[in-house]
């Protein structure tokens, strides 16, 4: 019996039994789309981390990204005639450039400095960021236009929707500016209690490179 299939077997027949059109025009597709959602997302979130200071959990991710990489392109170029897989692995690609900013954005790690200008009274919008146990430095200086305050904040990014919403209802028509900071230490940042024995930025902080 062993002989006989032997016989019947023909180099190529288990490629023409398992890659049927509907799997190299649509499944196959479809596995390299999500597969490179996944690789570029893990991407971008590893490149966030880096420049976070996330040292230790970076190489973890981009171990898994690399992997996850190598299958989609390993496809792609055993299918080189399979335009769909062409078109799967851009599409996998700006899709994932998307979900991995997005999920940075609900992560909100890190601090983030805010720096206000106006040429108006700002007394009671100080206190009331200080009240709310937000550090405020203000500084006197000269603009274009005359005299200016100028406020320096530096505070965790996920409190930046309240900051600036209390900058739009004390200063509608002040100057504000938002930059990214790497490391901060010794600062005023009003406490928040979770629903969790520890908020997702603070066990992330184990993971940080040591200032």
């Amino acid at each position: 019996m062993l002989l006989l299939l032997k016989k019947r077997w023909k180099p190529g027949m288990a490629d023409a039994l398992t890659i049927t059109p509907f799997f190299a025009w649509v499944v196959l597709p479809l596995l390299i789309f999500f597969a490179r959602i996944c690789d570029v997302t893990l991407g971008t979130i590893r490149v966030i981390f880096i420049s976070k200071g996330f040292k230790y959990i970076a190489p973890v991710i981009g171990f898994f990204e690399v992997i996850i990489w190598l299958l989609a392109i390993g496809q792609v170029m055993n299918n080189v005639t399979n335009v769909a897989s062409y078109i799967a692995y851009g599409a996998g690609f700006a899709t994932g450039t998307f979900v991995g900013m997005a999920i940075e954005e609900k992560l909100s790690l890190g601090t983030v400095i805010v720096r206000v200008i106006t040429n108006q009274e700002a007394n009671d919008m100080v206190e009331y960021l200080r009240g709310h146990n937000y550090g405020v430095t203000v500084i006197g200086a000269t603009g274009s236009t005359g005299p200016v305050q100028v406020l320096f904040m530096v505070i965790k990014r996920q409190d930046v929707g309240s900051v600036t919403g209390i900058i739009r209802k004390f200063q509608p028509n002040a100057f504000y500016s938002i930059e990214d900071v790497k490391s901060a230490a010794e600062g005023v940042f009003p406490e928040k209690r979770s629903k969790y024995l520890m908020s997702h930025p603070e066990m992330l902080k184990f993971l940080r490179k040591d200032k």
